[in-house]
C-alpha cells in the first residue's frame, strides 16, 4: 500500500465498540473483497471491503475476520483467517501480510491461514447461537454482481440452518458514521492532497486545454503524496458539460469565457475527500457568472452552520431549500409566483439545484449513515449547493468537507483549499 502505516489503536476501538452491540453468544463475520475480472488474465484494482478494513486494517484480499466476544476458548474472540503467503508469492505478487504483521496491523493475536478456516468455522459455530452476516444496506447502493461475502452468506445459511442469523449493517451503519480522530486525521489527508492537486491546476488551466488534461495534472499529484487515486469517478466538467450532474466523459475542450466545475478529491488510506469548485477558464468570471457563484457560496457557508449535534438531516435539507430559493429569486431565476405554485414535492428551486446538499463522508465517499437519526459530533459531511443554468451554459457547484462538533460551527478539513472567487482569479493569473 501507498499508505503509511495505521496506527491499530484505530480498529482495536472499532471492534470494542462492535462487539459491544453484539447479542449474547454471538459471532460475526467480515470477508474480503474478490479481485474483479475484466477480461483474459487481466483484473481491476484490488479495492478492500470496507468493513472488514475498519475492523481490522487488512487491506489484502481472501482475507475473513470473525468476532466471537463469548467464545469460550479465549483465542478464537477474535481471529484473522489469510492467505498463506511464501516466497512465491513473494516474487511475483509481493509479500503478504504474515502472522506478525498481520498482529502490528489490526492488533489480532490469533491468526490462522485460510486453508484452516472450514475446521475451526465449524468448531465456533458449535459454540454460538447467532451469527451476524455482513450486507450492504447503503440507501444508495444498486449492486448487480455477486460478491465474496453474497457467496459466503449464502453457503453459511445452507450448511448451518438451524442457526440465528442477525445483520452488522445496523451497529456499522451508527459506528462508521462517527469518525474517531484517527479517522478525521486520515480524512483531513486526503483533503490535504486535494488541495495541492487543486493549486496544481489553478496554474493549468488556460482556454484551449482538454478536461482529461487537466484529468492527469490532478491524479499525478496524487500519487506523488501517497493517494491511490481519485476518490470517486472525477467530474471536469467544462462550459454546459456542468449541467449534467454525472458528467464523466471528461473529453471535451475548454474554452475562454467558459468555467469549468470540478468535482475531483483524492482517497488516502482508502478514505475519501469529496471537493467541488467551479473556476474560469481563462481566470476571470464575468459578472453573471460571479453574481451566480457568490450566491452559492454563501448557501454554502450558512447551510454548514445548521450541521449541529441533535440536527436532523431531512430537516436541514428544508432550511437550505428556504436559503437556495432566495438566492435564484434575487438572482432572477425565480419570481415570487413560482415560488407561490410550487409543488411541495418538487419545490421551484429544484429546477435549478436538484440534488441533496450533504451526505456522509468516510470510507465511502457516500458513507454510512442513518439518516433518519439525529447527527451528532465527529460525524463527517459535505456541504455542496449548486445553481445550473442550461439556457446560460454554465453549471457552478461549491462543496468542502466538515466535521460536526460538539458545540459552535463544524470545522472544515477544505479550510486552506482557494474558495473565495477573488483568491481564484489572483491565483489563475499570478
Amino acid at each position: 500500500m501507498k499508505y503509511h502505516p495505521i496506527d491499530n489503536a484505530l480498529f482495536i476501538h472499532n471492534r470494542k465498540n462492535f462487539t459491544a452491540q453484539m447479542k449474547p453468544n454471538s459471532l460475526a463475520v467480515f470477508n474480503s473483497n474478490d479481485i474483479y475480472p475484466i477480461g483474459a488474465d487481466s483484473t481491476m484494482p484490488f479495492q478492500q471491503d470496507r468493513n472488514i478494513f475498519y475492523l481490522s486494517g487488512v487491506d489484502q484480499e481472501s482475507s475473513i475476520l470473525l468476532l466471537f466476544p463469548d467464545c469460550p476458548n479465549p483465542k478464537h474472540r477474535e481471529i484473522l483467517f489469510l492467505t498463506e503467503t511464501n516466497e512465491h508469492i513473494a516474487i511475483w505478487e509481493g509479500a503478504k501480510l504474515d502472522k506478525d504483521k498481520a498482529f502490528e496491523t489490526s492488533g489480532i493475536k490469533t491468526v490462522y491461514w485460510l486453508q484452516d478456516f472450514n475446521k475451526i468455522f465449524k468448531e465456533v459455530m458449535s459454540q454460538c447461537d447467532t451469527v451476524y452476516v455482513n450486507t450492504n444496506e447503503h440507501y444508495r447502493s444498486n449492486v448487480e454482481t455477486q460478491t465474496r461475502e453474497d457467496r459466503f452468506n449464502k453457503w453459511l445459511r445452507e450448511t448451518f440452518p438451524a442457526h440465528s442469523v442477525a445483520k452488522s449493517n445496523p451497529i456499522l451503519q451508527r459506528l462508521r458514521s462517527v469518525k474517531h480522530q484517527i479517522e478525521i486525521d486520515l480524512i483531513q489527508n486526503a483533503c490535504n492532497i486535494t488541495e495541492k492537486a487543486f493549486r496544481r491546476v489553478l496554474g493549468f488551466v488556460k482556454p484551449g486545454v482538454w478536461e482529461h488534461e487537466i484529468e492527469a495534472e490532478m491524479i499525478h499529484e496524487f500519487i506523488r503524496n501517497r493517494s491511490k487515486g481519485f476518490a470517486y469517478t472525477p467530474i471536469i466538467a467544462s462550459g454546459n458539460n456542468a449541467n449534467v450532474l454525472h458528467y464523466v466523459e471528461n473529453n471535451q475542450q475548454c474554452k475562454d469565457g467558459d468555467l469549468i466545475l470540478f468535482d475531483t478529491a483524492a482517497e488516502y488510506a482508502n478514505y475519501a475527500s469529496d471537493l467541488s469548485r467551479t473556476i474560469p477558464v481563462n481566470g476571470r468570471y464575468s459578472d453573471r457568472q460571479k453574481d451566480v457563484y457568490n450566491a452559492v457560496l454563501r448557501v454554502k457557508n450558512e447551510a454548514t452552520k445548521l450541521l449541529v449535534p441533535g440536527a436532523l438531516w431531512a430537516e436541514y435539507h428544508v432550511e437550505v431549500g428556504k436559503m437556495m430559493t432566495s438566492e435564484l429569486l434575487g438572482l432572477g431565476l425565480l419570481d415570487k409566483a413560482d415560488v407561490q405554485n410550487e409543488n411541495p414535492d418538487w419545490p421551484a428551486y429544484k429546477k435549478y439545484f436538484m440534488h441533496g446538499t450533504s451526505h456522509h463522508m468516510g470510507l465511502d465517499t457516500h458513507d454510512y449513515g442513518i439518516l433518519t437519526e439525529p447527527i451528532k459530533p465527529n460525524m463527517v459531511f459535505t456541504v455542496e449547493p449548486g445553481i445550473y443554468i442550461p439556457d446560460e451554459g454554465f453549471g457552478i457547484r461549491l462543496e468542502d468537507d466538515v466535521v460536526v462538533q460538539e458545540q459552535g460551527e463544524p470545522l472544515n478539513l477544505m479550510a486552506n483549499i482557494p474558495i473565495e472567487a477573488e483568491e481564484i482569479e489572483d491565483l489563475m493569473n499570478s
